[in-house]
């Protein structure tokens, strides 16, 4: 019989308050032990899930301090690999103006890290922002080995937009693309280079995507807070093309799917020690498969692992949506669910293993 250790789920004492009026708290409690066994997420020696109080892995300095937007701009111009440009916690940078009259887009050179210091002796971590709809991206990174640490990057549009993702289908089950896409999209962050790391940050409030891995490897996106990414048909907190990613100690909430994935050959992650604390429109962690992208096959991606997660929200929490090349694994995760069959949705190559499910009175099943 199953032995209980863990039970109830706590709040942390409430913090000023996230993008968007989000409660940016983590459940104190987002591991469970069953006869033995651990099931679901762990913070690590870097600190908190979801970054903020706590992180200590933050960065405090640069090699250039920067308070406004021209500052920036110079910064990013200047700044050569190993360096640092940071922004002070108490900065707040507009960019709808530039991003709306010239189409602005600060890009980040290969091997420099751009900075802030969220969670540091109570700070917020600086702001950027764009309130123009047609923000794709706010920062694009151009080169390899690249970090962006402890910002606040605050999207224009936080809204779910079910009424036009329904006028968008006209009455027919084909969405008119025309029409959909023209409520332009925003995404947050996007690369194609490798080995980006996005770490303690707060994203919120992008259409399409909080972090948008366009291609590369070698991807780290870990203990960042990624919520309100909702817009209906699409909106992914961290959204994969052609790339292969490491996605851990995030916490994530009121995005349509937390990670998404277009199922192309090739690609793939690793999702581990996330909590998704209990909104969504749909489930939550995704990778799509040949039917979404009309080519023909029924590939699902290469290789997915989702591991040591606490899935919170009562949505099914992955789905694999064709056949993975390799294999599909979900493992070690604590579910609200009742039994795999609400949690987990795939074909013969996604394989589960032993998780945990339920919340009072949690219950090991291996398999689907």
């Amino acid at each position: 019989m199953a032995t209980l250790l863990l039970t109830t789920l706590l709040l942390v004492p409430a913090s000023e308050g996230g993008l968007y009026g989000a409660d940016t708290t983590c459940p104190a409690v987002t591991s469970v032990e069953v006869d033995g066994q651990t099931f679901g997420a762990a913070a690590d020696e870097r600190g908190s899930i979801g970054g903020g109080a706590g992180y200590v892995a933050g960065i405090r300095s640069g090699d250039h301090q920067v308070r406004d937007l021209d500052g920036l701009l110079q910064a990013l111009a200047g700044a050569v690999p190993g360096e640092v440009i940071f922004l002070p916690g108490d900065v707040v940078i507009d960019l709808t103006g530039m991003v709306f009259i010239e189409a602005l887009v600060l890009e980040l050179p290969g091997g420099v890290t751009l900075a802030s210091d969220r969670g540091v002796e109570g700070s917020p971590g600086a702001l950027l922002f764009s309130d123009a709809l047609l923000t794709r991206p706010l920062i694009r990174v151009t080169g390899d080995d690249a970090r962006l640490s402890g910002l606040r990057l605050q999207g224009p549009d936080a809204e779910r937009r079910l009424d036009h993702h329904r006028r968008a289908y006209q009455g027919t089950r084909e969405r008119d693309p025309d029409y959909y896409y023209g409520l332009p999209t925003s995404d947050g962050i996007e690369t194609r280079a490798s080995r980006l790391e996005v770490d303690g940050c707060e994203l919120a409030g992008w259409s399409h995507a909080g972090v948008f891995l366009r291609g590369g490897t070698g991807h780290r996106v870990h203990h960042n807070f990624i919520h309100h990414c909702q817009r209906q048909g699409l909106g992914y907190g961290v959204c994969l093309d052609l790339a292969e990613a490491e996605i851990t100690h995030n916490l994530f909430d009121w995005n349509r799917h937390s990670i998404a994935a277009t199922g192309r050959a090739g690609g793939g992650y690793r999702a581990a020690h996330n909590v998704e604390r209990g909104a969504s429109l749909s489930h939550l962690f995704d990778m799509h498969g040949g039917r979404d992208r009309g080519d023909g096959t029924n590939v699902a991606g290469t290789w997915i692992s989702v591991e040591r997660n606490t899935f919170l929200c009562e949505r099914t929490a992955f789905v694999v949506r064709g056949q993975p090349e390799q294999e599909a694994r979900f493992e070690g995760n604590w579910c609200v669910h009742a039994g795999p069959a609400q949690a987990v949705r795939g074909e013969s190559r996604t394989l589960a293993g032993a998780n945990a499910y339920g919340i009072e009175t949690p219950r090991v099943v291996t398999g689907r």
